[in-house]
């Protein structure tokens, strides 16, 4: 199973579990602002490279 198969499928549970909680929208809130602010947390640098390695990714390199 892959890195991303595994960060997906804990991103569902977590939704899973915080969605009575807290609400849905509120956990889908969670559930996609975390990654997008880790992501812009990364210095430009660090935003290359992982640009880098997705785009070698879709290449099937």
């Amino acid at each position: 199973m892959s890195i991303r198969t595994k960060v997906v499928i804990g991103g569902v549970a977590v939704g899973l579990l915080l969605w009575p909680l807290i609400g849905f929208w509120f956990a889908l809130l969670v559930v996609v602002g975390v990654p997008v602010v880790a992501y812009l947390a990364l210095d430009p640098s660090q935003r290359r490279r992982l640009r880098r390695l997705d785009e070698r990714r879709q290449l099937g390199r």
